[in-house]
């Protein structure tokens, strides 16, 4: 048996050397689906969530290709080399492998990816010449580039999943290339299955690119009850050391989409203080990521300093996903406070465990949020009205209680195994059409 080893997310991998195998699709029933190559060209399932180009997309890959092997498809997972060491292959558990592909220098930006987009198609395509799938999905624009040219290669169905839009982000007033946009809409315009998680971004999709209706699929994502679940949190603040009294959560990257600066402006706008009058602290969970995410913890740093609340807020490093449960617990609020959100899978969690959530009033957390009755909802970007939902969850024992209990017992119809199932029902309907002709 190969040696197990840990990655980078924390997770258990059998690391292997490159193998062949034999053609997977001889079998197959026709019309059915049962292998898929995942794409996820900018940023690996392996890689640590909260940091670089690391967050939701990574946990959203992990999980739902380990749902999908559960249900008997193979998954390869093809993502590009960023360091020298790293294996040919690191099998995650049976049917999903991950594939580095050497595309560019390893310390590639991620603005400099478009130029490696041939090169990753090319390497993928050696790959599935010894190991052919039945469809292909691809995760982010990037991906979405090289799956619609191996589409075209291959013969067989393309399904993307965008994670963010490129012209969503822009109205949100995040610069973002033009380029971008206008290849999302070329990869869309070809692509057989286009998955959304929820019904807000189906509306973005259709609203600026143009989607037609019957290739728009809404595969919302889950959460894993065996990590994401109530506990005590008196138990949970003593496990990671927090001092008393109120406690606000941020956990994200540390970028402007994901507002952390109007998490920081909220913890000062907000005087509450416990029994024993300890006041209100902030917890951040993230890391810098893009080209601005170092500039973005120096201004987060100054901001607390500058508004008197340095003493009360907790820089964490980034954490392995599994480890993320205990600060839901510990918190009484937790903020999401993102521009823009396809979904936002830590308003989701922290619901599972039964913190209630006060988000933005933006994109899928409007799917993923029930307004006052399972978090609260702002619209735009007032740290006062974020103050003021914070407040009165932090003094109102029995409206926290209802809300954390509600947002809980929602959360536990979120499964990734559902997420799986429409996944690949929708992927076995692209399979028995013709395929979706580029305009």
């Amino acid at each position: 048996m190969a040696p197990t080893a840990s990655d980078d997310s924390g997770y258990p991998a059998t690391r292997l050397p490159r193998s062949d195998a034999p053609d997977r699709r001889a079998s197959r029933e026709p019309g059915r689906v049962s292998s898929v190559a995942v794409l996820c060209m900018h940023t690996s399932p392996l890689h640590q969530p909260g940091s670089g180009d690391g967050g939701g997309l990574n946990v959203y890959v992990r999980e739902l290709t380990a749902a999908l092997a559960h249900l008997g498809v193979e998954c390869d997972i093809y993502t590009r080399r960023t360091d020298p060491s790293q294996p040919d292959a690191v099998d995650v558990e049976p049917g999903v492998r991950v594939t580095h592909v050497d595309a560019g220098a390893p310390s590639l930006d991620k603005d400099d990816l478009p130029a490696v987009v041939a090169t990753f198609v090319d390497q993928i395509a050696e790959h599935l010449v010894r190991r052919p799938v039945d469809a292909i999905h691809a995760h982010y624009w990037l991906s979405g580039m090289a799956g619609h040219e191996l589409k075209h290669r291959l013969d067989v169905p393309l399904a993307v999943t965008f994670h963010t839009l490129g012209r969503v982000k822009t109205s949100t007033g995040d610069a973002e290339p033009r380029h971008r946009g206008d290849a999302e809409q070329r990869i869309i315009d070809c692509a057989d299955a286009v998955f959304t998680s929820g019904d807000a971004e189906a509306s973005q999709l259709q609203s600026l690119y143009d989607v037609p209706f019957e290739r728009v699929h809404v595969l919302t994502p889950g959460v894993n009850r065996a990590m994401f679940a109530p506990g005590q949190r008196h138990a949970a603040r003593a496990a990671i050391g927090l001092p008393p009294g109120p406690v606000l959560l941020f956990v994200g990257r540390l970028q402007p989409l994901k507002g952390a600066e109007l998490a920081v402006e909220t913890l000062a706008a907000t005087r509450v203080a416990s029994s024993e009058g300890a006041q209100a602290q902030l917890v951040i969970v993230g890391g810098p990521s893009g080209p601005q995410g170092e500039s973005t913890l120096a201004r987060l740093r100054a901001m607390a300093d500058d508004l008197s609340v340095a003493d009360h807020v907790r820089f964490v490093e980034p954490l392995p996903h599994h480890l993320l449960s205990t600060y839901y617990r510990a918190a009484d609020v937790c903020l999401v406070p993102s521009r823009s959100e396809s979904f936002g899978l830590v308003a989701l969690e922290a619901a599972a465990c039964g913190t209630p959530v006060v988000a933005s009033d933006v994109g899928g957390l409007r799917d993923n949020v029930v307004e006052s009755q399972t978090g609260y909802l702002i619209a735009g970007r007032d740290a006062d009205a974020y103050a003021r939902r914070v407040t009165d969850i932090l003094t109102d024992p029995l409206l926290a209680l209802h809300l954390g209990d509600a947002g809980s017992r929602r959360a536990e119809r979120f499964s990734w195994r559902a997420s799986a199932t429409a996944a690949l029902e929708a992927l076995d309907t692209a399979a028995r059409r013709e395929l979706v002709a580029c305009v």
